[in-house]
Protein backbone atom coordinates (compact mmCIF):
# COMPACT_ATOMS: atom_id res chain seq x y z
CA UNK A 1 0.00 0.00 0.00
CA UNK A 2 1.20 3.48 -0.82
CA UNK A 3 2.29 5.61 2.13
CA UNK A 4 1.05 8.73 0.36
CA UNK A 5 -2.39 10.20 -0.31
CA UNK A 6 -4.24 8.89 -3.36
CA UNK A 7 -5.20 11.59 -5.80
CA UNK A 8 -7.31 12.01 -8.91
CA UNK A 9 -5.34 13.27 -11.87
CA UNK A 10 -6.62 15.65 -14.51
CA UNK A 11 -4.56 16.97 -17.39
CA UNK A 12 -2.37 19.92 -16.47
CA UNK A 13 -4.12 23.23 -17.15
CA UNK A 14 -1.10 25.44 -17.72
CA UNK A 15 2.26 24.99 -19.40
CA UNK A 16 3.27 21.35 -19.22
CA UNK A 17 5.85 20.44 -16.62
CA UNK A 18 9.05 19.31 -18.32
CA UNK A 19 10.45 16.02 -17.04
CA UNK A 20 13.64 14.06 -17.63
CA UNK A 21 13.28 10.36 -16.83
CA UNK A 22 16.48 8.45 -15.99
CA UNK A 23 16.07 4.69 -15.50
CA UNK A 24 18.01 1.74 -16.86
CA UNK A 25 14.78 -0.08 -17.74
CA UNK A 26 13.33 0.75 -21.15
CA UNK A 27 9.97 -0.55 -19.91
CA UNK A 28 9.96 1.88 -16.97
CA UNK A 29 11.04 4.79 -19.16
CA UNK A 30 8.28 4.02 -21.64
CA UNK A 31 5.54 3.60 -19.02
CA UNK A 32 6.49 6.70 -17.08
CA UNK A 33 6.65 8.74 -20.28
CA UNK A 34 3.18 7.57 -21.27
CA UNK A 35 1.68 8.22 -17.83
CA UNK A 36 3.11 11.72 -17.63
CA UNK A 37 1.97 12.51 -21.16
CA UNK A 38 -1.56 11.39 -20.30
CA UNK A 39 -1.45 13.69 -17.25
CA UNK A 40 -0.59 16.65 -19.46
CA UNK A 41 3.13 16.87 -18.74
CA UNK A 42 6.04 16.70 -21.18
CA UNK A 43 8.86 14.18 -21.02
CA UNK A 44 11.63 16.17 -22.68
CA UNK A 45 14.26 13.42 -22.47
CA UNK A 46 14.88 9.90 -21.22
CA UNK A 47 18.20 8.42 -20.16
CA UNK A 48 19.34 4.84 -19.46
CA UNK A 49 21.97 5.92 -16.92
CA UNK A 50 23.14 8.85 -14.84
CA UNK A 51 25.79 9.94 -17.33
CA UNK A 52 23.24 10.31 -20.11
CA UNK A 53 20.95 12.21 -17.74
CA UNK A 54 23.69 14.72 -16.89
CA UNK A 55 24.55 15.17 -20.56
CA UNK A 56 20.88 15.76 -21.47
CA UNK A 57 20.31 18.62 -19.01
CA UNK A 58 21.58 21.50 -21.12
CA UNK A 59 19.51 20.65 -24.20
CA UNK A 60 16.22 19.80 -22.46
CA UNK A 61 16.17 22.13 -19.39
CA UNK A 62 13.75 20.02 -17.29
CA UNK A 63 11.71 21.23 -14.34
CA UNK A 64 11.89 17.80 -12.67
CA UNK A 65 14.32 14.91 -12.97
CA UNK A 66 13.13 11.41 -12.07
CA UNK A 67 16.35 9.64 -11.13
CA UNK A 68 16.60 5.91 -10.54
CA UNK A 69 19.16 4.83 -7.95
CA UNK A 70 20.44 1.62 -9.55
CA UNK A 71 21.82 2.33 -13.03
CA UNK A 72 24.97 1.31 -14.93
CA UNK A 73 27.93 3.61 -15.65
CA UNK A 74 26.76 6.34 -13.28
CA UNK A 75 24.12 5.52 -10.65
CA UNK A 76 21.65 7.87 -9.04
CA UNK A 77 23.65 8.93 -6.00
CA UNK A 78 26.69 9.64 -8.20
CA UNK A 79 24.65 11.56 -10.77
CA UNK A 80 22.68 13.65 -8.26
CA UNK A 81 25.40 16.17 -7.28
CA UNK A 82 26.42 16.54 -10.93
CA UNK A 83 22.83 17.31 -11.93
CA UNK A 84 22.37 19.85 -9.15
CA UNK A 85 25.69 21.51 -9.95
CA UNK A 86 24.92 21.71 -13.67
CA UNK A 87 21.34 22.96 -13.22
CA UNK A 88 20.79 24.49 -9.76
CA UNK A 89 17.17 24.57 -8.70
CA UNK A 90 16.03 21.58 -10.73
CA UNK A 91 13.76 19.32 -8.68
CA UNK A 92 15.25 15.83 -8.43
CA UNK A 93 13.02 12.98 -7.27
CA UNK A 94 14.73 9.65 -6.58
CA UNK A 95 13.16 6.31 -7.54
CA UNK A 96 14.15 3.14 -5.71
CA UNK A 97 12.87 -0.31 -4.84
CA UNK A 98 12.01 -1.15 -1.23
CA UNK A 99 15.30 -2.57 -0.03
CA UNK A 100 17.29 -1.53 3.02
CA UNK A 101 20.21 -0.45 0.86
CA UNK A 102 18.05 1.67 -1.42
CA UNK A 103 16.25 3.20 1.56
CA UNK A 104 19.62 4.22 2.97
CA UNK A 105 20.75 5.64 -0.38
CA UNK A 106 17.44 7.51 -0.86
CA UNK A 107 17.77 9.22 2.50
CA UNK A 108 21.37 10.16 1.73
CA UNK A 109 20.18 11.63 -1.57
CA UNK A 110 17.70 13.81 0.32
CA UNK A 111 20.58 15.12 2.41
CA UNK A 112 22.47 15.89 -0.82
CA UNK A 113 19.65 17.95 -2.30
CA UNK A 114 17.02 15.64 -3.82
CA UNK A 115 13.53 16.91 -2.95
CA UNK A 116 11.85 13.52 -2.50
CA UNK A 117 11.86 9.83 -3.38
CA UNK A 118 9.30 7.41 -4.80
CA UNK A 119 9.30 3.72 -3.80
CA UNK A 120 9.32 1.68 -7.02
CA UNK A 121 8.03 -1.88 -7.45
CA UNK A 122 10.84 -4.42 -7.79
CA UNK A 123 9.82 -5.81 -11.17
CA UNK A 124 8.71 -4.28 -14.46
CA UNK A 125 5.45 -6.20 -14.08
CA UNK A 126 4.99 -4.61 -10.66
CA UNK A 127 5.58 -1.18 -12.14
CA UNK A 128 3.00 -1.89 -14.86
CA UNK A 129 0.28 -2.96 -12.42
CA UNK A 130 0.92 -0.60 -9.48
CA UNK A 131 -1.65 2.19 -9.30
CA UNK A 132 0.06 3.42 -6.13
CA UNK A 133 3.36 3.98 -7.90
CA UNK A 134 1.67 5.71 -10.81
CA UNK A 135 -0.35 7.99 -8.50
CA UNK A 136 2.69 8.89 -6.38
CA UNK A 137 4.72 9.62 -9.48
CA UNK A 138 2.18 11.90 -11.15
CA UNK A 139 1.39 13.78 -7.93
CA UNK A 140 5.05 14.47 -7.24
CA UNK A 141 5.62 15.74 -10.75
CA UNK A 142 2.65 18.09 -10.33
CA UNK A 143 3.82 19.40 -6.95
CA UNK A 144 7.51 19.77 -7.69
CA UNK A 145 6.99 21.01 -11.22
CA UNK A 146 4.77 23.77 -9.89
CA UNK A 147 7.37 24.61 -7.25
CA UNK A 148 10.05 24.84 -9.94
CA UNK A 149 7.82 27.04 -12.12
CA UNK A 150 7.28 29.48 -9.25
CA UNK A 151 11.01 30.05 -8.87
CA UNK A 152 12.27 33.25 -10.47
CA UNK A 153 15.79 33.92 -11.70
CA UNK A 154 18.01 35.38 -8.99
CA UNK A 155 18.08 39.20 -9.18
CA UNK A 156 21.30 40.98 -9.99
CA UNK A 157 23.11 42.78 -7.18
CA UNK A 158 21.75 46.13 -8.43
CA UNK A 159 18.18 44.81 -8.61
CA UNK A 160 18.46 43.24 -5.17
CA UNK A 161 19.76 46.46 -3.62
CA UNK A 162 17.06 48.53 -5.29
CA UNK A 163 14.25 46.31 -4.07
CA UNK A 164 15.60 45.53 -0.61
CA UNK A 165 13.13 46.00 2.25
CA UNK A 166 13.42 45.25 5.97
CA UNK A 167 12.88 41.61 6.89
CA UNK A 168 9.26 40.86 7.72
CA UNK A 169 8.12 38.48 10.47
CA UNK A 170 7.46 34.89 9.48
CA UNK A 171 3.69 35.23 9.61
CA UNK A 172 3.72 37.80 6.77
CA UNK A 173 5.11 35.16 4.39
CA UNK A 174 2.08 32.92 4.77
CA UNK A 175 -0.51 32.40 2.06
CA UNK A 176 -4.12 33.10 2.94
CA UNK A 177 -5.48 34.21 6.28
CA UNK A 178 -3.66 32.73 9.26
CA UNK A 179 -4.68 33.37 12.85
CA UNK A 180 -2.18 32.42 15.54
CA UNK A 181 -3.46 31.22 18.89
CA UNK A 182 -2.65 33.52 21.79
CA UNK A 183 0.22 32.54 24.04
CA UNK A 184 -1.15 30.40 26.84
CA UNK A 185 -0.91 31.78 30.33
CA UNK A 186 -0.59 28.40 31.95
CA UNK A 187 1.04 25.55 30.11
CA UNK A 188 1.68 22.14 31.65
CA UNK A 189 5.32 21.05 31.52
CA UNK A 190 5.68 19.03 28.30
CA UNK A 191 6.00 15.30 28.82
CA UNK A 192 6.29 14.35 25.14
CA UNK A 193 7.39 15.88 21.83
CA UNK A 194 5.23 14.91 18.84
CA UNK A 195 6.28 15.44 15.21
CA UNK A 196 4.22 14.91 12.07
CA UNK A 197 5.67 15.23 8.57
CA UNK A 198 5.51 13.92 5.03
CA UNK A 199 7.05 15.15 1.76
CA UNK A 200 10.36 16.84 2.56
CA UNK A 201 10.07 15.61 6.14
CA UNK A 202 13.20 13.46 6.58
CA UNK A 203 15.52 16.42 6.11
CA UNK A 204 13.28 18.78 8.12
CA UNK A 205 12.88 16.39 11.06
CA UNK A 206 16.62 15.86 11.26
CA UNK A 207 17.31 19.59 11.28
CA UNK A 208 14.71 20.27 13.97
CA UNK A 209 15.97 17.56 16.31
CA UNK A 210 19.60 18.51 15.75
CA UNK A 211 18.86 22.12 16.70
CA UNK A 212 16.98 21.05 19.82
CA UNK A 213 20.06 19.04 20.80
CA UNK A 214 20.55 15.69 22.50
CA UNK A 215 20.97 17.22 25.96
CA UNK A 216 17.49 18.77 25.84
CA UNK A 217 15.88 15.81 24.10
CA UNK A 218 16.99 13.49 26.91
CA UNK A 219 14.28 15.09 29.06
CA UNK A 220 11.31 13.63 27.18
CA UNK A 221 10.38 11.02 24.56
CA UNK A 222 10.08 12.01 20.89
CA UNK A 223 7.33 10.38 18.82
CA UNK A 224 7.42 10.83 15.04
CA UNK A 225 4.99 9.99 12.26
CA UNK A 226 6.73 10.45 8.92
CA UNK A 227 4.77 9.24 5.90
CA UNK A 228 7.06 6.51 4.61
CA UNK A 229 6.74 2.93 3.39
CA UNK A 230 8.03 -0.12 5.28
CA UNK A 231 11.82 -0.54 5.34
CA UNK A 232 12.33 3.20 4.88
CA UNK A 233 11.08 4.06 8.37
CA UNK A 234 13.60 1.75 10.05
CA UNK A 235 16.46 3.27 8.07
CA UNK A 236 15.12 6.78 8.76
CA UNK A 237 15.21 6.05 12.49
CA UNK A 238 18.79 4.80 12.21
CA UNK A 239 19.81 7.99 10.41
CA UNK A 240 18.18 10.13 13.09
CA UNK A 241 19.87 8.22 15.88
CA UNK A 242 23.29 8.61 14.29
CA UNK A 243 22.72 12.31 13.61
CA UNK A 244 21.27 13.26 17.01
CA UNK A 245 23.24 10.87 19.23
CA UNK A 246 20.21 9.31 20.93
CA UNK A 247 18.59 5.86 20.70
CA UNK A 248 16.17 5.91 17.76
CA UNK A 249 14.12 3.08 16.26
CA UNK A 250 10.72 2.15 14.92
CA UNK A 251 8.13 1.93 17.66
CA UNK A 252 7.40 -1.65 18.71
CA UNK A 253 4.15 -3.17 19.88
CA UNK A 254 3.74 -3.04 23.70
CA UNK A 255 6.91 -0.95 24.08
CA UNK A 256 6.90 1.53 26.97
CA UNK A 257 8.18 4.90 25.89
CA UNK A 258 11.06 6.49 27.77
CA UNK A 259 12.61 9.96 27.88
CA UNK A 260 15.65 10.43 25.70
CA UNK A 261 14.48 8.03 23.00
CA UNK A 262 13.14 8.66 19.50
CA UNK A 263 10.27 6.49 18.26
CA UNK A 264 9.33 6.46 14.55
CA UNK A 265 5.99 5.02 13.44
CA UNK A 266 6.74 1.95 11.28
CA UNK A 267 5.77 2.18 7.63
CA UNK A 268 2.40 0.63 6.88
CA UNK A 269 1.16 0.68 10.52
CA UNK A 270 -0.46 3.31 12.70
CA UNK A 271 1.44 4.08 15.91
CA UNK A 272 -1.12 4.38 18.70
CA UNK A 273 -0.63 5.18 22.38
CA UNK A 274 -2.33 3.69 25.42
CA UNK A 275 -1.92 3.54 29.19
CA UNK A 276 -1.27 6.83 30.94
CA UNK A 277 1.01 9.84 30.73
CA UNK A 278 3.22 8.26 33.39
CA UNK A 279 3.28 4.85 31.70
CA UNK A 280 2.62 5.14 27.96
CA UNK A 281 2.67 2.03 25.78
CA UNK A 282 2.92 1.88 22.00
CA UNK A 283 0.24 -0.08 20.16
CA UNK A 284 0.64 -0.83 16.46
CA UNK A 285 -2.51 -0.82 14.40
CA UNK A 286 -3.13 -2.34 10.96
CA UNK A 287 -6.48 -0.57 10.61
CA UNK A 288 -7.60 1.36 7.54
CA UNK A 289 -5.58 4.36 6.34
CA UNK A 290 -6.56 7.72 7.80
CA UNK A 291 -6.32 10.68 5.41
CA UNK A 292 -5.15 8.05 2.87
CA UNK A 293 -2.11 7.47 5.12
CA UNK A 294 -0.84 4.64 7.29
CA UNK A 295 0.85 5.59 9.53
CA UNK A 296 -1.25 8.71 10.06
CA UNK A 297 -0.32 11.73 12.17
CA UNK A 298 -3.93 12.16 13.28
CA UNK A 299 -3.99 8.72 14.89
CA UNK A 300 -0.98 9.44 17.10
CA UNK A 301 -2.03 13.02 17.89
CA UNK A 302 -5.54 11.99 18.97
CA UNK A 303 -4.20 9.34 21.33
CA UNK A 304 -1.62 11.75 22.74
CA UNK A 305 -4.29 14.37 23.41
CA UNK A 306 -6.31 11.84 25.40
CA UNK A 307 -3.30 10.66 27.44
CA UNK A 308 -1.27 13.83 27.99
CA UNK A 309 -3.79 16.64 27.76
CA UNK A 310 -1.92 19.93 27.90
CA UNK A 311 1.44 18.30 28.53
CA UNK A 312 2.16 17.97 24.81
CA UNK A 313 4.57 19.88 22.61
CA UNK A 314 3.93 19.21 18.94
CA UNK A 315 4.98 20.36 15.48
CA UNK A 316 3.70 19.82 11.95
CA UNK A 317 6.41 19.98 9.31
CA UNK A 318 6.38 19.99 5.51
CA UNK A 319 4.10 17.55 3.73
CA UNK A 320 1.25 17.03 1.26
CA UNK A 321 -2.36 16.81 2.30
CA UNK A 322 -3.97 17.67 5.63
CA UNK A 323 -3.03 14.75 7.87
CA UNK A 324 -2.57 15.99 11.43
CA UNK A 325 -5.23 18.71 11.43
CA UNK A 326 -7.90 16.77 13.35
CA UNK A 327 -5.34 15.53 15.86
CA UNK A 328 -3.85 19.01 16.21
CA UNK A 329 -7.28 20.39 17.08
CA UNK A 330 -7.62 17.81 19.86
CA UNK A 331 -4.14 18.62 21.17
CA UNK A 332 -4.64 22.38 21.39
CA UNK A 333 -8.15 22.04 22.80
CA UNK A 334 -6.59 19.90 25.56
CA UNK A 335 -4.13 22.72 26.28
CA UNK A 336 -1.13 21.49 24.30
CA UNK A 337 1.23 23.68 22.28
CA UNK A 338 1.49 23.35 18.50
CA UNK A 339 4.00 24.85 16.06
CA UNK A 340 4.00 24.60 12.26
CA UNK A 341 6.59 25.13 9.55
CA UNK A 342 6.06 28.18 7.35
CA UNK A 343 5.36 28.08 3.62
CA UNK A 344 8.63 29.62 2.50
CA UNK A 345 10.76 26.82 3.96
CA UNK A 346 8.37 23.90 3.37
CA UNK A 347 8.91 21.54 0.46
CA UNK A 348 5.10 21.31 0.33
CA UNK A 349 2.92 23.53 2.52
CA UNK A 350 0.01 21.11 2.74
CA UNK A 351 0.02 19.67 6.26
CA UNK A 352 1.48 22.71 8.04
CA UNK A 353 -0.64 25.04 5.94
CA UNK A 354 -3.77 23.15 6.93
CA UNK A 355 -3.19 23.52 10.67
CA UNK A 356 -2.08 27.12 10.25
CA UNK A 357 -5.15 28.14 8.27
CA UNK A 358 -7.36 26.31 10.79
CA UNK A 359 -6.08 28.67 13.49
CA UNK A 360 -4.54 25.87 15.54
CA UNK A 361 -0.93 27.10 15.77
CA UNK A 362 0.77 29.00 18.54
CA UNK A 363 3.54 29.88 16.08
CA UNK A 364 4.28 29.39 12.37
CA UNK A 365 8.04 29.50 11.92
CA UNK A 366 10.74 29.04 9.29
CA UNK A 367 12.42 25.66 9.61
CA UNK A 368 15.69 27.03 11.10
CA UNK A 369 13.72 28.64 13.95
CA UNK A 370 11.62 25.62 14.95
CA UNK A 371 14.34 23.64 16.74
CA UNK A 372 15.47 26.59 18.90
CA UNK A 373 11.84 27.43 19.73
CA UNK A 374 11.16 23.85 20.85
CA UNK A 375 14.41 23.75 22.80
CA UNK A 376 13.39 26.87 24.70
CA UNK A 377 9.92 25.51 25.38
CA UNK A 378 11.32 22.26 26.77
CA UNK A 379 14.06 23.92 28.81
CA UNK A 380 11.70 26.48 30.33
CA UNK A 381 8.94 24.06 31.33
CA UNK A 382 10.61 20.78 32.22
Amino acid sequence: MSAFPAVAHAPAARSPIKVLVADDSAVVRGLVSRWLGEAGHEVVATAPNGRAAVDALARCNPDVVLLDIEMPELDGIQALPLILAKQPGVQVVMMSTLTQRNADVSLRCLALGAVDYIPKPESNRGVTTSDGFRNDLIERIRVFGAARARRRPAPTAVEAAASATPAAPAVSRLSGTVTLRPKLRTVAPPRVLLIGSSTGGPRAVGEVLEKIGAATLRRLPVLIVQHMPPVFTAVFAEHLGARIGLPAAEGKADERIQPGRIYVAPGGRHMRLSGSAADTVIRLDDGPPVNFCRPAVDVMFLDAAALYGGATLSVILTGMGSDGTAGARALVEAGGTLLAQDEATSTVWGMPGSVAKAGLCHAVLPLPEIGPALRSAIAERV
